[in-house]
């Protein structure tokens, strides 16, 4: 978290700012009232720090021409530079920052002067009007401009500039603007923020506050960012009783939603009913009647005492039934002669195949759907691509995904043929808010070749296998001791455990790939075995402290690796991480590097980065044709417009309105597990004892084989060790093996 401009921070509940030193204000400096007043109103001078995540704001207020400009701190709506504000709330004396007033509620008041109106437009709080724009319009309307451009906007298209379209685009801005205001002020003395606000009053409209009143739970399900923590202490001082139906209802998928983000498909009875009355309060036996009524009303799903949310119900069933009909349907018979096929590949690929690559071409070569499993410098990408070779010389169509745009393009450069992602190649239509490839539009080719199909979500898998012919070949390539998906189920994982389909595991590594430190040190890591650092591709900088441990990862990153390696800090180097909190976790390592090597970017309202900062995509914007975990650079800002423009690894450019960059994260540190399917030139990994939660094998291993080149492990050996001695992995609560072994008639396959 960072300062949004060179004056000093303020203190609040736990936050920790930086002092600047180039400005020195003294409490002699700081309005003080002629009482203790209780409110005061004024214009919005500037804010000097915004954390978007929970609405807390650092601004100072100019209540007067004659008197030194007020801070004023807490959690508000959303206020922008140039507004006239009424603030309730009281005086308090920290004892860093001297007095400020500590805000409870706010309402906007709009300006009655030129100057202020100019202020107010130009704040881009209106999107259509920047600064230019606000000028012209306060030079020909004044004071009047405000209630011009209410009542009258026809006049604005006498603004050079400004046509019919844009006119009538401010008019509807200024319109959604005022009902905004009105909601938030309801929202805000119920403790939601003011992003929260305006996805609120996009989704309901001028009907959010009735459909509140009514059933505030519905938020946990409509809109992204809300859960149900969220709503339900918004329905608590609405007055909703501790156990309304409606509570309960919204609190039980709570528990399975939750169940979902930590890779489950399904809880059982006790779970559900534990973690439900955990949750809500509310003694166990109440949720026996309860479960049955959701059922009842499908908003429940159960097996075999296994309680499925309904879309997760169907992602399964579909899945195996898909997956089943593939297998069954007949093959469609190529006339090969194997063992010649496979001297003529190797003639043309220029090497002997080991044993372990011929035999997974022989039974891809016959085999309706097959999986392809191995570490880094097995072998992989020559079976798949020995195999392309020999079925379109006879005359088959393939396809090639992958479930990232990272893994694509990967995809590419290994075979030499483009590769699409998931979602590119079931083409998501915006109009419908579903993929247009389905068992009704199937996607058309002899062969589909998906690789990392260790990231593969039950879901996915389900819209993916569903829209494909029966007569489709289909492989899958993973490495399973990796992560599993970062969604619910564990779909290669399962089709290998329910032995529906042959599977072939290479492990023979090869002797090119055993001179890469990485290679190396990768299968050491999977025997159990601690790495064996080096001077060259693979190292360890032993730091014991978060503190010191985040600076060296700083300074590698932004000099270090650069000027040794020549290598470009926002397209080469990647920092990760196990865990997102912590003095070395994700956020801290983001907001260190930010200001490493872009402190000058011209910032984005509201939000945390800015021109030039490296981002990441947080969830699929089908849209935008934008994916979880694509990363990009902001390149420009566009105020009067209040757009930004993000280029993606792919060089696709995408236009963001300012709403939709909630859905944007700095990236230049990320997850280990949002770096799945991902692969850089060097990886600079955070790794300390402190993160002993996530210290375990598959974490490790996952990590240091997304570099090509090099990998900087900053923390203690101890830590590695912790990892590569814990291979213990969370069992996840998915029945797809068991479906399809009963769909099939097989028995379980020991991995």
């Amino acid at each position: 978290m960072i300062p949004r401009d060179d004056m000093n921070t303020i203190s609040d509940e736990g936050e920790d700012f930086v002092q600047a030193d180039n400005i020195q204000e003294s409490p002699a400096d700081t309005y003080r009232p002629a009482h203790d007043s209780s409110s005061i109103e004024g214009v919005v001078d500037r804010i000097v720090y915004e954390n978007p995540e929970n609405g807390f704001f650092v601004a100072r207020l100019n209540v007067s021409e004659q008197e030194p400009l007020v801070t004023f701190v807490g959690n508000l709506m959303a206020i922008s530079p140039g507004e006239t504000v009424h603030l309730s709330g009281s005086w308090v004396e920290d004892r860093k920052f001297g007095q400020q007033f500590r805000v409870t509620a706010c309402k906007t008041v709009l300006p009655n002067s030129a100057a202020g109106i100019e202020k107010y437009l130009g704040s881009g709080i209106i999107p259509g009007i920047g600064a230019t724009y606000a000028k012209r319009l306060v030079h020909a309307f004044g004071v009047e401009t405000l209630k011009i451009i209410d009542e009258n906007p026809e006049r604005l298209r006498g603004i050079p500039g400004i046509g019919k379209k844009r006119a009538s685009a401010i008019r509807e801005s200024w319109s959604s603007h005022r009902n905004i205001q009105s909601i938030m002020l309801f929202l805000q003395s119920h403790g939601v923020s003011p992003a929260q606000s305006v996805r609120i009053y996009k989704q309901y409209g001028d009907a959010a506050v009735a459909q509140l009143r009514a059933n505030p739970y519905v938020l946990a399900r409509d809109i992204s960012g809300i859960g149900f923590l969220s709503a339900d202490r918004i329905a608590r001082e609405l007055g909703i009783a501790h156990d309304a139906v409606a509570r309960l209802k919204a609190g039980v998928l709570h528990v399975l939603d939750k169940a979902s983000s930590q890779g489950h498909m399904y809880y059982s009875g006790d779970e559900l009913r534990d973690g439900a009355s955990v949750l809500l309060g509310i003694t166990a036996d109440r949720f026996t009647d309860l479960f049955a009524n959701m059922v009842v009303h499908e908003e429940l799903r159960v097996e075999e005492d296994c309680w499925y949310l309904p879309a997760m119900y169907a992602a399964e069933k579909g899945c195996a039934a898909s997956i089943k009909r593939l297998v069954r349907a007949p093959l469609e018979q190529v006339p090969i002669q194997i063992e010649n096929a496979l001297k003529w590949v190797e003639k043309r690929v220029g090497l002997d195949l080991s044993p372990e690559q011929g035999q997974a071409i022989r039974v891809g070569v016959n085999a309706k759907m097959m999986v392809i499993t191995g570490g880094p410098g097995t072998g992989k990408t020559t079976v798949i691509n020995s195999l392309l070779s020999i079925l379109e010389k006879k005359g088959l169509s393939f396809l090639l995904t992958a479930p990232t745009g990272r893994a694509v393009k990967r995809m590419e450069a290994a075979t030499g043929n483009d590769a699409y992602t998931i979602h590119r190649l079931l083409e998501f239509s915006p109009k419908t808010g579903a993929f247009q490839r389905n068992e009704n539009n199937p996607i058309k080719t002899d062969l589909l070749v998906l690789d990392e199909g260790s990231m593969l979500d039950t879901q996915l898998a389900h819209a993916l296998f569903r829209a494909l012919e029966p007569g489709t070949r289909v492989i899958l390539v993973g490495d399973i001791d990796q992560l599993p998906s970062v969604g619910p189920g564990n779909v290669l994982l399962d089709i290998i455990a329910s032995g529906v389909v042959p599977i072939v595991r290479l492990q023979t590594v090869f002797r090119q790939a055993m001179q890469s430190g990485i290679i190396t040190n990768a299968h050491r890591i999977n025997r159990g075995e601690m790495p064996v650092f080096n001077e060259s591709d693979f190292f360890l900088i032993e730091r014991s402290e978060s503190e010191k441990a985040l600076e060296t990862i700083v300074e590698v990153i932004a000099k270090r690796l650069p000027n040794r390696f020549d290598l470009h800090v926002l397209r080469d180097i990647q920092a990760l991480a196990p865990m997102r909190r912590g003095q070395a976790g994700v956020e801290n390592i983001n907001q260190a590097l930010k200001a490493a090597v872009n402190s000058s970017g011209t910032p984005i309202p509201r939000r945390l980065f800015g021109v030039g900062d490296k981002v990441m995509q947080t969830r699929n914007n089908y849209e935008l044709d934008v994916y979880n975990g694509d990363m990009g650079i902001v390149m420009l800002i566009d105020e009067d417009a209040a757009e930004i423009e993000v280029r993606f690894e792919d060089e696709k450019r995408v236009i963001y309105s300012l709403d939709e960059t909630d859905d944007l994260t700095l990236a230049y540190c990320a997850t280990v597990h949002k770096s799945q399917g991902s692969e850089y030139p060097a990886v600079v990994l955070s790794f300390l004892p402190q993160h002993y939660m996530m210290l375990q094998r598959n974490v490790l291993y996952t990590a240091i084989t997304r570099a090509k080149k090099i990998v900087v492990i900053v923390g203690t050996s101890k830590a590695v060790s912790m990892a590569v001695h814990n291979s213990k992995i969370m069992e996840r609560n998915t029945r797809l093996a068991d479906r399809l072994r009963n769909a099939m008639g097989h028995t379980a396959q020991k991995l």
